[in-house]
């Protein structure tokens, strides 16, 4: 097995802990697209989540400069923790969206999408908790991956019925926009396991 150098491993449980609550507002997306109901509520706690996630990000951003020896290259930490912390920038502006539009009706795509989010967060962040030891991580990345591809397959799929059904143009404005900023969460998503995919591979 191999395993990474012994160096500074304080960022390993940083590094969970930011991938724990980017799974965390992705699960609360897909119960607010699940449900839809007391959405503007619990958009205001997405966006609390997404706030915590930007005092993690910060909080590892900091310590890296102050860190002398780091597990792995410095430049593939901070595309790391920037790569997590935009999944979730985007998994909020997808919430924000459903307030500041007035959608009273999300296509049952845009939950599609949601559930494909969550399945990505969790398969990274457990890639991230095997990080140190450098235990299945390439497996993690190969299935976020094939998600992506998947969430794109219904992006396109969803956008192109859009577009024939829907003849109220702004509505069709809104949805567009709110399938796309969803699919744009799972293109993050795949950067993160892009960044692990690269540190495993320097690794061995």
């Amino acid at each position: 097995m191999v395993r990474f150098v012994p160096r500074e491993t304080k960022f390993f449980p940083m590094f969970e802990e930011l991938a724990c609550n980017v799974t965390h507002g992705a699960r609360l997306l897909r119960e607010i697209l699940a449900n839809y109901d007391n959405v503007p509520a619990q958009v205001e706690e997405l966006k609390a989540i997404e706030h915590r996630g930007d005092e993690l990000t910060h909080a590892i951003i900091y310590k890296l400069n102050q860190t002398f020896i780091t597990p792995f290259d410095r430049e593939d930490i901070h595309r790391l923790t920037s790569s997590l912390d935009d999944v979730l920038d985007f998994v909020n502006a997808a919430a924000q969206r459903l307030v500041i539009y007035k959608i009273s009706n999300p296509p049952a795509a845009a939950e599609q999408l949601a559930r494909l989010i969550v399945q990505q967060s969790e398969e990274l962040a457990k890639a991230i908790s095997e990080l140190e030891k450098n235990k299945h991580v390439l497996e993690r990345c190969v299935e976020v991956n094939r998600l992506e591809d998947e969430a794109d397959q219904v992006t396109r799929e969803a956008i192109g019925h859009l577009f024939e059904n829907q003849h109220d143009p702004i509505t069709l404005i809104k949805i567009k926009e709110l399938l796309e900023v969803l699919e744009m969460a799972t293109d993050k998503a795949e950067d993160v396991a892009n960044v692990l995919e690269a540190v495993v591979l320097k690794s061995a």
